[in-house]
C-alpha cells in the first residue's frame, strides 16, 4: 500500500504489542491539531455597480443517514405512490414478410383452345399453347422445339422427356438394353413429371412444347398418357422425315441418345403408322430448323381453328 509523500509509515507489527488498531497519521504529527481550512473573504465589488449581499444557497435536504431516497407521502391505507407513466405509443402493424413468395395458380388440365370470333386465322405465335412434338429418334424434335420456344413472342418453355429421364443417374433403365418393367416405369414417371410441369407453366401463362417418341400402336401408353397428364387441349404434331435423314442425324449423336441403325429403322417403320391417323404430319427432310419451326406455326394455326380428334 502506498501513502502520500511526507506521511509517516505505520509502525510494523511487533510480537507482544497487539495489532495496530485505530492508528492515525495525525496522532503522530507534532504541533497543534489542524482544523478546517479558513474560507477566504469575497473579493471587493467592482466600482460603479451596485452590489447585494451574497447569500449561500439553501441546502437541499437529503435523506438521513441509512435511509434511501424519500418517496411522496401516500394517503392512509394506500401504498406508496408510483410516478406517472407516460402512455405508450400504439403498436405498429406487423411488417409483411418480404421473402419473395408469390402465390401461383394451381395447374389444371389444359382445355381445348377456343376459336376466336374473328374471321382471320388465329395467330399461334401469341396464343398460349400446349404442343406435343412426336417423331422418331433423329427426326429433329429437340432442335425444332428449342428453336420454336426461343423465337415466340410470348413466354414458352421446352420440356424434353429425354432430359427428364436422364435425371436418373444411378439405376437408369436404358430402353436400348431391352424394354422391361423398369424402363417402362421410368418412362411413365418421366412423362407424368413432364405433364405436371406443363400444367403448372400453362396455368401461369407460359406456353409449353413437349417432345416424345410416341408410337401409334400404343395409344394407351402414348397419346392417352399425355392426354391424361396434360389435358385435352394438348396439340400433337408428328415430325417424320425420311429414313435416310433419320439415320444420318442419329449417326451424329453420342451417348445414350445414339441408337443402332437397326433400332432407328424399326422405330421409323412404326412411326409410319401415324399416316392416316388424322394428326398433322410435317416432313422436314428438306427443311432446316427455322423453316420447320415456321411450318409448325402454320400447322398449329389450323389445329387451333379445327382441333384434331385424337
Amino acid at each position: 500500500m502506498q501513502h502520500a509523500v511526507g506521511s509517516p509509515l505505520p509502525p510494523p507489527h511487533q510480537p507482544g504489542h497487539g495489532p495496530a488498531v485505530g492508528w492515525s497519521p495525525a496522532a503522530h504529527q507534532p504541533g497543534p491539531p489542524q482544523g478546517p481550512a479558513p474560507v477566504p473573504p469575497p473579493p471587493p465589488p467592482a466600482p460603479g455597480y451596485p452590489t447585494a449581499p451574497l447569500r449561500a444557497p439553501a441546502p437541499h435536504p437529503g435523506p438521513a443517514p441509512g435511509q434511501g431516497p424519500q418517496q411522496p407521502h401516500a394517503a392512509p391505507g394506500q401504498g406508496p405512490q408510483q410516478p406517472p407513466v407516460a402512455p405508450s405509443a400504439p403498436s405498429a402493424p406487423p411488417v409483411p414478410e418480404t421473402t419473395g413468395h408469390v402465390p401461383l395458380p394451381p395447374g389444371g388440365p389444359v382445355a381445348v383452345p377456343s376459336v376466336p370470333p374473328a374471321t382471320a386465322a388465329p395467330d399461334p405465335t401469341t396464343t398460349t399453347l400446349a404442343v406435343l412434338l412426336i417423331g422418331p429418334a433423329g427426326a429433329g424434335k429437340t432442335s425444332v422445339a428449342k428453336y420454336w420456344a426461343e423465337h415466340r413472342r410470348v413466354p414458352t418453355a421446352h420440356i424434353s422427356l429425354d432430359d427428364v429421364r436422364e435425371w436418373v443417374r444411378s439405376g437408369f433403365a436404358d430402353p436400348q438394353t431391352g424394354w422391361n418393367e423398369h424402363s417402362e416405369a421410368q418412362y411413365r414417371l418421366a412423362r407424368r413429371t413432364c405433364g405436371f410441369s406443363a400444367r403448372n407453366f400453362l396455368a401461369n401463362g407460359i406456353s409449353c412444347i413437349l417432345d416424345d417418341a410416341v408410337f401409334p400402336d400404343r395409344p394407351v401408353v402414348g397419346l392417352g398418357g399425355w392426354k391424361r397428364h396434360v389435358g385435352p387441349g394438348l396439340l400433337p404434331v408428328v415430325l417424320l422425315p425420311g429414313l435416310d435423314i433419320v439415320l444420318e442425324r442419329n449417326a451424329e449423336r453420342s451417348g445414350n441418345r445414339r441408337l443402332t441403325d437397326e433400332e432407328v429403322a424399326r422405330i421409323h417403320g412404326r412411326m409410319a403408322g401415324w399416316y392416316g391417323s388424322g394428326l398433322p404430319i410435317i416432313d422436314n427432310s428438306q427443311l432446316d430448323v427455322p423453316e420447320t419451326a415456321h411450318l409448325l406455326d402454320e400447322v398449329l394455326s389450323r389445329s387451333i381453328a379445327s382441333p384434331p380428334n385424337w
